[in-house]
């Protein structure tokens, strides 16, 4: 969904403007709204980002994020899970984490939801790319299979027992199967 406002947009006017639930996110000069979050969406967020930081997180390698506004390249988004080397997680002049983040996550994962465009998603998941990110997935759900964009903008599509690349430095060996397998209870 687009939401009107004011034109021309420019990304200081929307961070302005109020939060929004679901997020609103500013690309190519325009405000859309996310979609509401549905069952199979919610789960696979919470327990992908928990499985990732039970991996990293006591190593101090990385930190996944869920729903963490990051502005940079001109844009502000929010992906599904955002996953930040350690050293690389702003943090305010007391070492405390920061509020605002005014940099590319390291690795960017998005969930498709019913009726969201790929194309939409697949946007944001290049912006990162072409700002210094180094690894983008995008997971469909429906279809059980997940893209995977790298740094040199090369995409793979991964299906069933097929292990997925993650980031590197991490120690974490998933195959599509596994990830999906979370849907069931």
């Amino acid at each position: 969904m687009v939401i009107a406002a004011a034109k021309p947009h420019s990304l200081e006017a929307f961070l302005e403007l109020p939060e929004t639930k679901p997020a609103s996110e500013f690309l190519n000069n325009k405000i859309r709204q996310k979609p509401m979050p549905q069952g199979k969406h919610s789960r696979l967020q919470s327990k992908f980002s928990a499985y990732i930081n039970q991996a990293v997180e006591d190593l101090k390698i990385a930190y996944a994020f869920t729903e963490l506004r990051c502005t940079f390249g001109g844009a502000s988004i929010v992906p599904d899970i955002a996953v930040f080397r350690w050293e690389r997680i702003p943090r305010d002049p007391d070492g405390q984490i920061a509020n605002k983040f005014l940099t590319h996550p390291d690795w960017t994962i998005e969930i498709l939801s019913p009726r969201q465009s790929p194309n939409k998603v697949l946007a944001n998941i290049l912006h990162c790319i072409e700002n210094g990110t180094e690894l983008g997935w995008m997971l469909d759900p429906e279809e059980k299979n997940i893209f995977v964009i790298s740094s040199d903008r090369r995409i793979h599509m991964f299906t069933g027992e097929q292990s997925v690349t993650v980031l590197s430095g991490i120690d974490l060996t998933l195959t599509v199967n596994q990830i999906f397998d979370w849907l069931s209870f």
